[in-house]
This record gives structure tokens, C-alpha cells and sequence, in this order.
């Protein structure tokens, strides 16, 4: 097999949840259509990579695995307050996404890479904790729970980064959600990740500061190019 370690990389900006995610699966679906020829037809046709970087307005979205339970909220509540829900096919549980946080969303063919998912997801948190600490935030895993949190072993700890993936033939969607400059009050009306004891901050919590999506995304892209091994591709603006 040919591997391409080339990544193209979009920056969609503010999107609908529904948009993105049919956007993700139209990528998702054409990679894993070129495997399957591949193998048929006895081939050797690259398959692509892809970085998505979007906002989205107002949403939570529950984990295939997830609780229901953990949204506080019943359907006229959220239509009072605007903000939608869905039923996703990721991991892990509910989750929140708003303007001002960067949602990221790998389509890899982790074929071209390595073929382990508990490596891909150490590989997303570690390129979130170097990007966390150029900007003088200390940040940690926390054992048995997926994703970047600040002091995990502490009362006071808090998530700064949910994560939750989907993986098919090894190729992978969905991703992970930084919380930069969002208003956390939106938390309030979930348990996120299904995390009852633990609270959520921002890169501007902590700094005490509003942040430039667009600085946060180069060092994001700079740590994913350097820990992938990848090389990168201007995508779609």
C-alpha cells in the first residue's frame, strides 16, 4: 500500500453541526470508497487526509454511547434558549459546541499512519497540550477519561478539550472540541461527558484573555504536522 501522509486542510468558520457533519461524511464515505476499490481491483490509489476546522452556533450532541439523561434540558427549553441537539455516531457522551470554540475533525486514513486507535486519541491529546502549553497552560490527561484537562488529580479540576471519534476501515471522523473563547455557561445545562464531579474552563478562563482562534488553529496545525509526521495541503477557506 501506498501511504500519503499528506494532510489538506479546511477552515469552514462558523457552520450549522448538520453542514459540518455531511461534510465530514462526504470526505469520510470517498476514502473509504478508494479502499474499497483498492482492495477489488487490486490497486494502489492514495487515499486522502483531511483536517476540518469549524465553529458551530449553539448545540449539544450525545454520544452513541452516551446518557440522555446528562442533557438538563427537555425539547422546549432548547428551542426557548435556540440551541440544537443531536444524536451523533462518535464516541464518548454529551458534549456542548459555540461560537468561539474550535471544533477540530480529522478524516484520516489511519492506514497511511498507524492502525491504533488508543494511539490516535493519545496523539490528538498530545497535540492539544503542546498547543495549551505555547500558550502558558499547563495541561494534563486525566486516567480512564479521554481528552485534556487542567490539574485532573485535584477537587478543582476542569475539561479543556472533549474528544470523542468514529473509526471505520481504520478511517476516522468527528474529533475533538478546545474551548477558547465559548461562553461556558452553556455547560450549565448538561453534565458534559457524563462527568458529574468535574467543571470545564477556556483557554481564556485561565488566561485571563481573549485568544485569536486563528493563532490557536496554526499551533494546532503546527503540533498535528509534527506529531503525525504529516505533511500539509491548503485546503478549503
Amino acid at each position: 500500500m501506498i501511504m500519503n501522509k499528506h494532510i489538506i486542510v479546511h477552515d469552514l468558520g462558523l457552520v450549522n453541526y448538520q453542514d459540518a457533519l455531511d461534510y465530514q461524511l462526504r470526505l469520510f464515505n470517498q476514502i473509504i470508497k478508494t479502499k474499497i476499490q483498492n482492495r477489488k481491483n487490486n490497486t494502489e490509489i492514495e487515499t486522502e487526509n483531511h483536517l476540518i476546522f469549524v465553529e458551530h452556533p449553539n448545540v449539544y450532541t450525545l454520544g452513541k454511547s452516551g446518557d440522555i439523561n446528562n442533557l438538563l434540558l427537555n425539547k422546549n427549553e432548547l428551542n426557548d434558549k435556540k440551541i440544537q441537539f443531536f444524536n451523533t455516531n462518535r464516541g464518548g457522551d454529551i458534549t456542548c459546541h459555540g461560537p468561539g470554540q474550535i471544533v477540530c475533525y480529522p478524516i484520516l486514513d489511519l492506514d497511511n499512519f498507524f492502525t491504533d486507535i488508543h494511539k490516535y486519541l493519545r496523539f490528538l491529546e498530545e497535540i492539544i497540550i503542546r498547543t495549551l502549553n505555547d500558550f502558558g497552560i499547563a495541561s494534563e490527561r486525566s486516567e480512564n477519561e479521554t481528552g485534556v484537562w487542567i490539574d485532573p488529580d485535584l477537587a478543582f479540576s476542569r475539561k479543556i478539550c472533549a474528544m470523542g471519534v468514529k473509526a471505520s476501515r481504520w478511517v476516522t471522523m468527528h474529533g475533538l472540541a478546545l474551548n477558547v473563547n465559548n461562553d461556558l455557561s452553556f455547560f450549565e445545562n448538561i453534565i458534559p461527558c457524563g462527568i458529574s464531579n468535574k467543571s470545564v474552563t477556556s483557554i481564556n478562563k485561565e488566561i485571563g484573555k481573549h485568544i485569536s482562534l486563528d493563532e490557536v488553529k496554526k499551533t494546532i496545525i503546527k503540533y498535528f504536522v509534527e506529531i503525525f509526521s504529516a505533511k500539509l495541503i491548503k485546503g478549503v477557506n
